[in-house]
C-alpha cells in the first residue's frame, strides 16, 4: 500500500509548504489548484519530484462535483494506496461587509463561501470513503483560523465558514472514529501568505498579530509544515475532532 496526500489548495502558501515537507517523508502527492500559472505549477511539481515521489497536480474547481469523482476515480486507478492526508487548504471567500448602501454580502456570496471554505470537506470526505481511499490511519485535516471564533471587518462569510468547517470536523470525527481515522481543525495564525495580501486592513491585521504573538513574527506556512510532518508517523486516531493551535501563542494573548 502507498500512501498519498491529496491536498486542496496545494499549490501556495500552507498547501504548498505541506506538499513539500510530506514529498520529502515520501509521500505522493496530488494537489488541486485554480488560478495558479502553468509555469508555477510545473515548477512546484518539478521541485516535489526531485524528492522521488509522484506528483499530481490537476487545475480543477474543488467544489464541483463532477471534478471530485473524476479526481477520486483517477486515485483509485492507482492501486493500492492509501490517502494518508487529506488536507483542505483552500483560500477562496468573500470579503465584504454584511452591512452596506452598495457592495455587500448577498446570498449568493455566502454561499459561495460556505461550499469551498466549509461544505467541501464533507463532500470530500464522503466520497473517498465510499472510494475506501481513507483507511486505518489516514488523517483528515481543515486549516481554519481564529476567525472562527473572532471577527474582523470584511471577513464575516470567512468566519462563518469557519466556524462551519470546524463544527464539520468535530462530526466527521465523530463518525469516523470507529474506522480509525482522525479529523482535526489546524488553526493556524496569522500566515505569511499571498491570500493574507488580499484581506481589507491586513495591514492592521498583521501589526496585532506581531505583537500579540509571543514569538513577535507572523506564523509561517513552513511552521504548519513542521507539524504535518509530526502527524505523518501519527498512526493512531486517538487525537481526533480538535482544533489544534499552531500559533506561536498568538491566540492566547490576542
Amino acid at each position: 500500500m502507498t500512501d498519498w496526500a491529496l491536498i486542496l489548495g496545494g499549490s501556495s502558501g500552507i498547501g504548498a509548504a505541506c506538499a513539500e515537507r510530506l514529498a520529502q517523508n515520501g509521500v505522493n502527492i496530488y494537489g488541486l489548484y485554480l488560478r495558479k500559472r502553468k509555469d508555477d505549477i510545473e515548477s512546484l511539481k518539478n521541485k516535489l519530484s526531485n524528492y522521488g515521489v509522484e506528483v499530481v497536480y490537476k487545475k480543477a474547481n474543488a467544489s464541483n462535483d463532477d471534478s471530485r469523482l473524476e479526481i477520486i476515480d483517477e486515485l483509485k486507478s492507482k492501486g493500492d494506496i492509501r490517502i494518508k492526508m487529506l488536507i483542505h487548504s483552500i483560500a477562496f471567500g468573500t470579503l465584504k461587509k454584511m452591512i452596506g448602501r452598495n457592495d455587500f454580502l448577498n446570498k449568493k456570496n455566502i454561499e459561495m463561501t460556505l461550499d469551498t471554505m466549509c461544505n467541501n470537506i464533507i463532500y470530500w470526505t464522503q466520497d473517498l470513503f465510499r472510494a475506501d481511499l481513507l483507511k486505518k490511519g489516514s488523517h483528515i485535516l481543515s486549516m481554519t483560523s481564529a476567525g472562527g471564533h473572532k471577527n474582523w471587518e470584511s471577513y464575516g462569510a470567512i468566519s462563518i465558514a469557519k466556524a462551519g468547517l470546524e463544527s464539520a470536523c468535530r462530526q466527521l470525527s465523530l463518525e469516523l472514529a470507529p474506522h480509525s481515522i482522525a479529523v482535526n481543525s489546524i488553526q493556524a495564525g496569522v500566515t505569511k501568505t499571498d491570500a493574507l495580501k488580499k484581506i481589507p486592513g491586513n495591514e492592521i491585521m498583521i501589526k496585532n498579530a506581531i505583537n500579540n504573538n509571543p514569538h513577535k513574527r507572523l506564523t509561517q506556512p513552513s511552521d504548519i509544515a513542521d507539524f504535518i510532518e509530526i502527524l505523518l508517523s501519527y498512526e493512531s486516531s486517538w487525537m481526533t475532532g480538535n482544533i489544534i493551535r499552531v500559533d506561536g501563542g498568538e491566540d492566547i494573548t490576542g
